[in-house]
């Protein structure tokens, strides 16, 4: 009789040991592994404790924040009517009930955003001293409505609810509800009064200037970059010249073209407000740089697969739509939000070519004013430190996207 074979007992997969360092331990390697980096980390600790506790002696003892507060309507809206602060309340309230739903549904980088926000919100509420009683019921209601918009997206994910048609519907919402925020803004004839873009300003007139040319400038230099690619020769050499001509051209220099120039080219009779002429500006210089960050995405992409995609009968604009270009937008995420954070921060040279009230052109003119004696350190570090948060919330957001795309990983 045949033996029988011997069965192969496989052992468990163990996990690799974990190793615990204790907070010497971790000193001791860290900072002082040697005498050299011993002498680099007491002399980074002497420099931050001079240089931070100067500061912060400053700024606790000596700095006159009550600067501040009192202007706190106008850093934040410009002299947009009092009575009509209602709108921006309700964009606001629309924005954010939507935000924290699709958080509910979608989840992954819809959460870190309420979260982010959510935390900005608590923090504007505990400081009591910066806002008045109305203000922090609002940003209390706000949050609420974001939460509450978080719970009912958890219930309908976790319930028997259709989603694809609620992600469908939540797609068909994000593009509307920005047209009835600048509705809301602006007025509508008969139902709501016009308010004129020369009442915006602070922080309102910021966020218009960088994410309505955000939003237009994304796919038009898309196309640049694939019109630079092309095989058609007029396509090819217009978006060369374009993009060489535009990138060779200070962002200056276009504002104050757009500015004493672009009526020339339109229709007699049609001269468009600053507010349209600026976005006109930043998002045509916009287009010129993304362009060429899509283009090296493109570049990135192997030759292979496009010869792959037309050995299966795809034509050439189904290849670039579902194979070439998700991949080359994905490769290019941290070169574009790089973009998008210069674009935010150069909203302020609009106090330079224009007559806009941006944040930094009223935080300026609140120091000029004899009232309050001139305090342009307080001011100046206040406006530094809301471009800093606004910022750090699109990089964070940027990190979390390529870990969840992958980029960079095979």
């Amino acid at each position: 009789m045949a033996e029988k074979p011997t069965p192969i007992v496989r052992s468990a997969v163990l996990p690799p040991p974990t190793v615990r360092i204790g907070p010497i331990r971790w000193l001791k390697e860290n900072l002082f592994s040697s005498g050299y980096q011993a002498l680099l980390t007491l002399l980074a600790l002497a420099f931050l404790y001079y240089v931070l506790g100067g500061v912060l002696s400053w700024a606790l003892a000596q700095a006159r924040w009550a600067v501040i507060p009192p202007n706190l309507k106008l850093l934040l809206t410009g002299f947009y009517p009092e009575a009509e602060l209602w709108r921006i309340w309700l964009g606001l309230y629309l924005v954010l009930g939507l935000l924290g739903l699709s958080a509910g549904i979608w989840g992954r980088l819809w959460r870190d955003a309420v979260v982010l926000i959510g935390s900005g919100l608590l923090l504007l509420v505990a400081l009591l001293w910066l806002v008045g009683w109305g203000e922090r019921l609002a940003l209390t209601g706000l949050l609420g409505t974001m939460v509450g918009g978080l719970g009912l997206g958890w219930r309908l994910r976790s319930g028997q609810a259709n989603l694809k048609a609620w992600k469908r519907g939540l797609l068909s919402l994000w593009l509307l509800v920005p047209a009835v925020v600048v509705l809301l803004l602006s007025g509508v004839p008969s139902l709501l009064k016009s308010v004129p873009t020369t009442r915006w300003g602070g922080l309102l007139l910021t966020f218009s200037l960088a994410i309505v040319s955000i939003v237009l400038s994304f796919p038009l230099g898309v196309l640049l970059a694939l019109g630079r690619r092309s095989s058609l020769p007029v396509i090819r050499w217009f978006s060369i010249a374009y993009i060489e001509i535009i990138r060779g051209v200070p962002l200056v220099t276009v504002l104050f073209m757009a500015a004493l120039m672009l009526p020339f080219f339109l229709p007699s009779g049609w001269r468009p407000d600053h507010l349209i002429r600026a976005i006109t500006a930043f998002t045509l210089f916009t287009a010129a740089y993304i362009a060429e960050n899509v283009r090296g995405g493109l570049q990135a992409i192997p030759y292979g697969q496009i010869e792959a995609a037309r050995a299966l009968g795809l034509s050439p604009l189904l290849t670039t739509a579902l194979i070439v270009l998700p991949q080359a937008l994905r490769a290019v995420i941290p070169a574009n939000v790089g973009q998008f954070i210069s674009l935010f921060k150069d909203t302020s040279l609009v106090v330079i070519a224009t007559p806009l009230l941006d944040f930094l052109r009223i935080s300026l003119d609140i120091i000029k004013d004899p009232v309050w004696g001139g305090p342009a350190r307080e001011m100046l570090l206040f406006v530094a430190a809301v471009y800093w948060l606004f910022t750090y919330f699109m990089a964070h957001m940027s990190r979390r996207l390529e870990k969840a795309l992958g980029v960079g990983e095979r």
